[in-house]
């Protein structure tokens, strides 16, 4: 968990970084932060899937896990053209979870 916590805390500077270096090429670096999102990894990680959501659904004010459909409309949105004033942001998909 520290190799995975390490480097997605890496993706934030990286972000703002990347948006600086690449933004005179009109290259936009965005990111998203999602919360605890069920997929296929979180399964494969052995968590006891009952108590481990109910410990997050706790801590979330919309009191759910993420699907990858709540994820997708945002990354849509920010590769799209409606979008060609954003770079160097950060959105935060999470349910509310801080």
């Amino acid at each position: 968990m520290s190799v995975y916590s390490a480097s997605k805390g890496a993706v934030d500077p990286i972000t703002k970084c990347l948006s600086k270096e690449l933004g005179h090429r009109k290259i936009r670096v965005n990111s998203v932060n999602s919360g605890m999102v069920e997929i296929e990894g979180v399964h494969s990680m052995g968590i006891d899937k009952g108590e481990f959501c109910q410990q997050v659904e706790s801590k979330t004010p919309l009191e759910r896990i993420g699907l990858p459909k709540d994820i997708a409309p945002a990354v849509v949105f920010l590769a799209s053209d409606d979008t060609t004033w954003i770079t160097g942001e950060i959105m935060f998909i999470s349910g509310g979870y801080f």
